[in-house]
């Protein structure tokens, strides 16, 4: 009696999982290939940055019309000339979004998108994180400077978040993960980040912190001042000081006179301090 049980429940769960995965097949392929399909423009091969397309290096493949995709190209003719911003994988679709503003030129100027400035800013051992600032890299530029407003040196955090865009003369990370060397550091900023930039290279040290790419979080800390190092003073501690200092009564000072009567028993105890007599 179990064993038939145990059969007959086996066979309902099979039907149930192949019905189950009849209707997703049916709503997956309803999907993806129900619709038209229309033409386009992908990448022949792996296309690094800074490429000019021509016809050698796209290809045509179909696309179903409902899974769409912002940005594509339905005509390679379209895309001849224009620079690879950013790399292109195999059979990838070609977009408006990795490829520089028509015009642009091969080089640095076609990574840098409208509205975007590029500024380099010098970097040593230490201020470049040890050489493992590379292009891509997202980071926080601090500067040391003396302030009119107080005697202390001053830390303060001027630019975050903003995006490496070449490391050196490198506009794409070392394929094998090697850490470079270099001594300058384009970033990529606003208008407004890259005034700030300018500003804060020329009134003290800059540094970089190197940050999650995933991280977009901002920081809104105060700038760190030099008595901040070894951490506030108590406040109760500072109260306290003050208040026995309140309590403790003024000190008064006294001065006191003794006068002694008597006879003195020779002329010498006697004497005056000027030599006389005392009377």
């Amino acid at each position: 009696m179990k064993t038939g049980r145990l059969g007959i429940a086996l066979l309902a769960a099979l039907v149930i999982s192949v019905v189950v995965t009849l209707v997703l097949y049916r709503h997956v392929k309803r999907l993806y290939s129900g619709g038209q399909l229309v033409k386009v423009v992908v990448a022949a091969k792996l296309l690094e940055t800074g490429t000019p397309l021509s016809a050698a290096d796209l290809t045509l493949i179909d696309w179903p019309s409902n899974a769409h995709i912002d940005g594509v190209f339905n005509r390679p003719e379209d895309l001849n000339g224009r620079i690879v911003m950013y790399p292109i994988a195999f059979n990838e679709p070609v977009r408006e979004g990795l490829l520089a503003a028509p015009g642009a030129t091969v080089g640095l100027t076609a990574k840098i998108p409208d509205g975007m400035r590029a500024i380099a800013l010098h970097s040593d051992e230490v201020v470049g994180v040890a050489g493992f600032l590379v292009p891509g890299s997202h980071l926080d530029v601090l500067v040391t400077y003396h302030s009119n407003l107080t005697p202390e040196p001053v830390t303060a955090t001027v630019l975050q978040n903003a995006v490496v865009l070449a490391a050196g003369q490198q506009l794409e990370p070392d394929p094998t993960g090697k850490a470079a060397d270099v001594t300058v550091v384009t970033l990529l900023l606003t208008p407004v980040q890259a005034e700030r930039a300018v500003l804060a290279s020329t009134q003290g040290t800059i540094h970089f912190v190197l940050r999650n790419e995933a991280d977009s979080s901002q920081s809104g800390d105060a700038p760190m001042l030099l008595s901040q190092l070894s951490g506030p003073v108590p406040a109760v501690a500072h109260t306290a000081t003050h208040s026995a200092a309140a309590a403790k009564p003024a000190a008064t000072l006294h001065q006191r006179i003794e006068t002694i009567l008597g006879e003195f028993s020779d002329a010498r105890s006697a004497a005056t301090p000027d030599g006389g007599a005392r009377p």
